[in-house]
């Protein structure tokens, strides 16, 4: 058997030494990940047409919607804080309407972070633009990257029992990584949250009606290398674009 092709969604790189150089890239660690669970990642651009992407998506067995930038608040009709930050809004049209495919045709989707937030303004939902300055008493959700390797534990979160991330990762505390300053809001039709920080924040949103449709505000792929539970969600992933 054929390994599974895992979709991963890429962002706009502007590091190159090269002046004027922009480059499509992602995070060799979420490549590294699928490939550690039996999957073979492949690529996706984030500025595809959408006929483009329709092509791209039609030959995938899952999907990863990777980390990054701020989702442009537009997405979801709110007004702009001021306090958001490397929003693509092309790369928004194209993993909001990835991850609407993703969910009506039941194709398996693990969404990570930024992609967490993407699910859940694919589904209608809203975000939290600045958990820091929006949500009193939050934890440090967005640690400096200097200051801590990123595969470090932050702080814990509560994974609700009956739920497929529970079946994965187990039920109740769980410690994890953190890098990020929005978080879902108004949750979006058809998801329930499965996780939460001990401030309250969303965590994990999953379909319960999908096949496999997990939403982590963590970054498990940095974390693969040595957790075997956190490899668990890549291997849930491949396994249920195996099954078909």
């Amino acid at each position: 058997m054929l390994p599974p092709i895992i979709g991963v969604t890429g962002h706009v790189d502007q590091s190159a030494s090269l002046p004027n150089l922009s480059l499509f890239a992602v995070g060799q660690s979420y490549v590294r990940a699928v490939e550690l669970a039996g999957g073979v990642a492949l690529i996706l651009p984030p500025h595809l047409a959408e006929d483009k992407l329709r092509a791209a998506f039609e030959r995938l067995d899952g999907l990863l919607l990777s980390g990054g930038g701020d989702v442009s608040p537009a997405s979801y009709d709110a007004q702009d804080s001021g306090l958001v930050w490397r929003v693509d809004e092309r790369r928004d049209r194209a993993e909001i309407t990835l991850a609407q495919w993703a969910l009506a045709e039941t194709i398996p989707l693990l969404a990570i972070c930024r992609g967490a937030q993407v699910l859940n303004v694919a589904a209608g939902g809203t975000l939290i633009q600045d958990i820091p300055t929006q949500v009193s008493d939050a934890l440090t959700h967005s640690a400096p990257i200097a200051s801590r390797p990123k595969s470090a534990v932050a702080h814990t979160v509560d994974v609700t029992s009956d739920s497929r991330l529970a079946t994965l990762v187990g039920a109740g505390e769980l410690g994890v990584n953190s890098s990020h300053h929005q978080a879902v809001e108004t949750l979006g039709a058809g998801l329930v949250i499965t996780a939460r920080a001990p401030d309250g924040i969303v965590e994990g949103l999953e379909s319960p009606t999908h096949a496999f449709c997990l939403g982590i505000q963590w970054h498990p792929e940095a974390m693969v290398e040595s957790s075997p539970v956190m490899r668990r969600l890549f291997e849930g992933l491949i396994e249920a674009a195996q099954a078909g």
